[in-house]
């Protein structure tokens, strides 16, 4: 799972989050705590003023609700891979440990980037190809 840090830098260069079961995110008041919506747990309420996370029952006894935006997201390996889309070329243990991820960005040389966890190599080329783009995939 990629840090609180590096979902922060994705959220300012334009990523955007849709709330769906299995996301995880933190509270920007509790980042220590990570939650993940689930029905009959945490489910996303769309409303005309926008989305509000809602927490049913007595799971967080202290949170009736928060509303997305001060809510980050913390996206898994899978769904920062297939943000990459056709950019993404392979992901590879490193010889000095952790991982590699390989990348084609807009017809430029393959660029890698590597972290000790993949999810976080996923995040760093993500976070370029944000960049590049000037806007972030949805």
């Amino acid at each position: 799972m990629i840090g609180v840090g590096r979902a922060q830098q994705l959220l300012d260069a334009g990523l955007r989050w849709h709330p769906s079961p299995g996301d995880t995110f933190a509270v920007r008041r509790l980042e220590d705590q990570v939650f993940t919506i689930a029905d009959m747990v945490v489910e996303p309420h769309e409303y005309p003023t926008g989305t509000v996370l809602g927490f049913n029952g007595t799971t967080e006894w202290a949170l009736d609700s928060v509303a997305q935006e001060d809510a980050l997201w913390l996206p898994r390996e899978d769904q920062l891979r297939e943000l990459l889309g056709g950019t993404f070329r392979s992901l590879a243990r490193s010889t000095f440990g952790g991982y590699q991820v390989l990348v084609e960005l807009a017809g430029r040389p393959e660029q890698v980037f590597s972290a000790d966890d993949a999810a976080d190599a996923y995040a760093q080329a993500v976070l370029a190809l944000v960049t590049l783009a000037g806007s972030a995939p949805d």
